[in-house]
């Protein structure tokens, strides 16, 4: 290989390396943009649309897009874009508060299963893998079936669903933060074992649930839009992202905007939160990267 043909790969590899950094920068900010939007719509809807989500408008039905409607309405006169924004609190709500329930209680189990170890590490893990048997969705239809149709049922349900996924990374995580120096250190002076979790094994740990809390939080708002698909979720109040996307089923042929825009509003959030949370793994987990 001559000296030329060495000197064109590392500037073809140098020209790359230039190229992505500014394009993920690009991804990155652009993604959180758009997430700063949706948590405008659900903080301040008000000062995005003027309108009524649930006010009915006979005259104003399956209106097309740009028709004196941005995204157009509905079967029953509701503008598209206003059912949206107000949308976006449910949906938001979901997404955070189901992951912190199942981050704390999944992460918490396997902490505490991989540092104990022994028969305590042992009973835990069997249980975390009947659940992880069972996927995310179908796991939440489990516990929402029996409990009554109403927000905070359903952001208890996709928690609870969330606990075998945080359980298994985090038990991970503590095996081997317990087998580092400095564990053995505290053990060998004496240091009280609920100290030692406490001061060293928790903080420790604290890096991975937050990646992967963020990295949930999509998740969460799939499985929330999929049950109100299924008619699962809560019946009162505003539609939510899910249950648009079924009311519009039966117009999809030639109303399409009814079901088109909520599922691409769905998808770009949940887009916008992969790109945040894997940003958010590289800055805080650099080995990963």
């Amino acid at each position: 290989m001559t000296a030329d043909s060495i000197g064109t790969r590392w500037l073809n590899r140098s020209a790359l390396r230039t190229w992505r950094v500014p394009h993920g920068r690009v991804m990155v900010v652009l993604a959180g943009l758009f997430l700063l939007l949706v948590i405008g719509w659900a903080a301040f809807p008000g000062l995005f649309t003027g309108g009524n989500p649930t006010a009915v408008n006979p005259l104003a039905t399956l209106r097309a897009p740009l028709q004196g409607y941005l995204l157009g309405t509905d079967q029953y006169g509701r503008s598209v874009y206003t059912e949206l924004v107000y949308g976006a609190r449910p949906a938001l709500e979901v997404g955070l508060l189901s992951t912190l329930i199942g981050g704390v209680i999944g992460s918490a189990i396997g902490v505490v299963g991989g540092y104990l170890g022994g028969w305590v590490d042992m009973l835990v893990m069997r249980l975390i893998d009947i659940l992880l048997a069972l996927p995310g969705l179908f796991l939440a239809l489990i516990f929402i079936a029996a409990l009554p149709p109403t927000l905070e049922n359903e952001i208890l349900a996709i928690g609870i669903s969330a606990v075998p996924g945080f359980a298994r990374v985090m038990r991970g995580q503590a095996l081997q933060v317990r087998s580092r120096l400095f564990v053995a250190a505290a053990t060998v002076v004496g240091v009280r074992r609920r100290v030692i979790l406490w001061r060293h094994v928790v903080p420790n740990c604290a890096a991975p649930a937050i990646v992967l809390g963020t990295l949930n939080i999509g998740t969460a708002i799939v499985i929330a839009a999929s049950l109100n698909f299924l008619g699962l979720g809560p019946s009162a109040g505003v539609l939510s992202w899910g249950g648009l996307i079924s009311s519009g089923q039966g117009y999809i042929d030639h109303d399409w905007w009814i079901s088109t825009f909520p599922g691409l509003l769905v998808t770009l959030l949940v887009i916008a939160v992969s790109v945040l949370g894997d940003r958010l793994r590289d800055a805080m987990e650099p080995s990963s990267a």
